[in-house]
């Protein structure tokens, strides 16, 4: 009879330990968090809790990589920093995922609209923590932690707007190592024109890709798989946003922006310790916003990189020749309004979208038609260069952050504007 019990006993504190596991990813309506406490998501890669870091005495609930736990994906409280260790998080009975300092007072709340009672959080092996039903296992969640990001870019992550809602998901550096409050440095997609991504500290832009022109971003290359990651770009009526999926998932993959100013893919292969660090956006002197000037293009192979466009000249030569470009060029001969031509410039990053218009639904000869007919249009270009091209972009002002791309079977041209003498 007692080896009876014995076993009964140890079936219900298998059972309550099976039970206690499963739920080690969900925080459930009025259970809370505090101290050491956390939530661990289902396959053991990120774990949910309180942490601080230096000696500031500031606490915020982050994600993090469970065998990683220096290296926090995700600050629910970045700018609202509980001043002790005294935090709870926890599900409120109206459905909302709040963080509650030690007077019990809400500093962070998920704000959720339509709130449901008995919701629960859960941390989702993704490493998103979503806000859902008690009983809906769908992704049809009340609230998530992907649409705010903070720093960093998990695969699956969206960056880029839902233009139904007015979502706009962007990434933003740490103030320092110790400091995960909002730095001045960001990466977003710009909906302006064309998307594009551009990397700003403050508000001024240190690196672009280049508008969309239907297959790529004109300064990159193209989207294609590869060994490691995914990349995905979704432009349509309804959302504007790049993502990435895994390409090898034995690979641990993230992106992110750092408080120095570079966006950076950084690369964990299975079992191992170390990151490396599979791409930087300013990869090389040509990544630099404008580096040349106006009117200047950047050639990589060259010496020096920079060199005028066609039918442009330093606008101060000494500058040059100490190799100072800031200040550009100018046209060698003025501008005729009723005579000239255009000039093909072939395999280019878009000159930024400064001064600049677009119609999308242009044709190729109404595009060189449209801008000989008026004397400020300096140059034109393909919005979508698919197929045999169309849509019309003209720019009207100095031509700014110009390069020379590698030869590619999709092809990005302008068409810059010539006196007649010049062709």
């Amino acid at each position: 009879m007692e080896s009876f019990f014995a076993i009964l006993i140890h079936i219900l504190l298998l059972s309550f330990l099976v039970e206690f596991c499963s739920a080690a990813d969900t925080l459930t309506s009025n259970a809370s968090i505090t101290g050491k406490e956390t939530l661990v998501s289902s396959g053991q890669s990120f774990e949910l809790g309180f942490f601080t870091r230096g000696n500031l005495g500031k606490w915020y609930v982050g994600i993090w990589y469970k065998k990683f736990p220096e290296i926090v994906v995700w600050v629910a409280n970045r700018e609202s920093p509980i001043m002790n260790s005294s935090g709870v998080l926890t599900v409120s009975s109206d459905g909302d995922l709040i963080l509650l300092n030690g007077m019990r007072g809400v500093v962070w709340s998920s704000n959720t609209s339509g709130r449901v009672q008995g919701s629960v959080a859960q941390l989702l092996e993704s490493g998103n923590l979503v806000l859902r039903r008690k009983d809906d296992n769908s992704e049809r969640y009340l609230w998530q932690s992907f649409d705010f990001p903070s720093d960093t870019l998990l695969p699956g992550m969206k960056m880029g707007w839902n233009l139904s809602t007015g979502v706009n998901r962007y990434l933003t550096s740490w103030k320092d190592d110790n400091d995960p409050s909002p730095g001045d440095v960001t990466f977003r997609t710009d909906n302006i024109g064309m998307p594009q991504l551009v990397l700003r500290k403050g508000s001024e832009k240190i690196y672009r890709t280049g508008v969309w022109n239907g297959v790529r971003f004109s300064g990159t290359g193209p989207l294609s798989v590869n060994p490691v990651f995914i990349p995905i770009f979704v432009y349509d009526n309804e959302n504007l946003y790049y993502m990435y999926k895994l390409g090898d998932r034995s690979l641990v993959n993230r992106f992110m922006v750092t408080q120095s100013g570079l966006a950076k893919r950084l690369v964990l292969n299975e079992g191992e310790s170390s990151w490396n660090i599979f791409y930087t956006s300013q990869d090389d002197q040509c990544d630099e916003y404008g580096v040349c000037g106006g009117n200047g293009i950047c050639k990589l192979g060259n010496t020096p990189i920079c060199r005028c466009l066609y039918g442009y000249v330093p606008k101060f030569q000494r500058e040059w020749d100490v190799h100072n470009w800031s200040n550009g060029c100018v046209r060698r001969i003025p501008l005729d309004c009723q005579q000239g031509g255009y000039l093909k410039v072939s395999n280019v990053k878009l000159p930024d979208l400064l001064e600049y218009s677009l119609n999308k639904s242009m044709s190729v000869s109404e595009c060189e038609s449209e801008c000989f007919k008026n004397c400020y249009c300096l140059a034109y270009a393909y919005s979508d260069i698919r197929g045999n091209g169309s849509g019309c972009f003209m720019w009207f002002g100095n031509l700014i952050d110009v390069r020379e791309m590698p030869q590619t079977d999709s092809q990005q041209d302008i068409y810059i504007r010539m006196p007649a003498s010049e062709l």
